[in-house]
């Protein structure tokens, strides 16, 4: 991992905390919420076992919300440079973004399918007319170098979305992917939480807790999908 992947994930981790994006109860809409369960109620086996992905099935085959094949590739490329992994941290693609957005853009984000159909158009064209190849198929310095491209409305060929809109939701959402509460469809095994030190739900704060200055890795991290399975009460 290159130190200015580093210096990006460290700044990214920063501005997360800063903008509260780790308090994930209030980072997006209940109307998403309800969209991912739904999803979740109609894709998933019956008895399928804890952790399985929504977006893939026994054979291994993409299996997107919204995304096909191809722009779920390069959607899982894209997120990856934004937010890329390092040893014993998570990155965007480990912490399930990519399932984020799709799932998003299949419910609560659904007016953003054509702005995202459109950018990943125009981005695959920057591409093939620039590198000779789609983003995917990019090494990482070059797929840095269409991303910075992008941030500086320099690539060519994007009219709507321009090209830096599409670069600031994309990265926008790989944040919320990284750091809204599991439930979402993202943050996956409360990873972007470990990796900050965002405890969720917790019953219980000790002194100790309250005081303590370093980040929080005590077990369980609890989301609002441990929530949402909660027998109702009774009066």
């Amino acid at each position: 991992m290159s130190e200015h992947d580093e210096t990006r994930r460290r700044f990214l981790r920063q501005a997360a905390v800063g903008a509260g994006a780790v308090a994930g109860a209030g980072l997006v809409s209940d109307a998403l919420a309800q969209a991912t369960l739904q999803h979740e109620r109609h894709t998933m086996p019956q008895h399928a076992p804890a952790g399985t992905d929504a977006m893939s099935h026994e054979g291994g085959e993409h299996r997107g919300a919204f995304f096909n094949a191809d722009d779920a590739e390069t959607v899982a490329a894209i997120t990856e440079r934004i937010m890329p992994d390092a040893p014993g941290k998570p990155g965007a693609r480990e912490a399930g973004a990519l399932n984020y957005i799709d799932l998003a853009l299949a419910g609560a984000y659904s007016e953003l399918q054509d702005f995202y159909r459109r950018g990943l158009a125009s981005l695959d064209a920057y591409c093939r007319k620039a590198h000779s190849a789609s983003f995917a198929r990019l090494d990482a310095a070059k797929q840095d170098e269409v991303l910075i491209a992008l941030e500086e409305g320099k690539a060519e060929g994007f009219t709507w979305p321009t090209s830096q809109e599409f670069f600031n939701t994309i990265r926008i959402h790989t944040m919320e992917g990284m750091f809204a509460d599991p439930l979402y469809g993202g943050n996956k095994n409360f990873s972007g939480w470990r990796l900050v030190g965002f405890p969720g739900a917790q019953a219980v704060f000790t002194p100790g807790d309250l005081r303590s200055a370093q980040q929080f890795d005590r077990e369980p991290m609890i989301g609002l999908q441990s929530e949402s399975k909660m027998p109702e009460r009774r009066s």
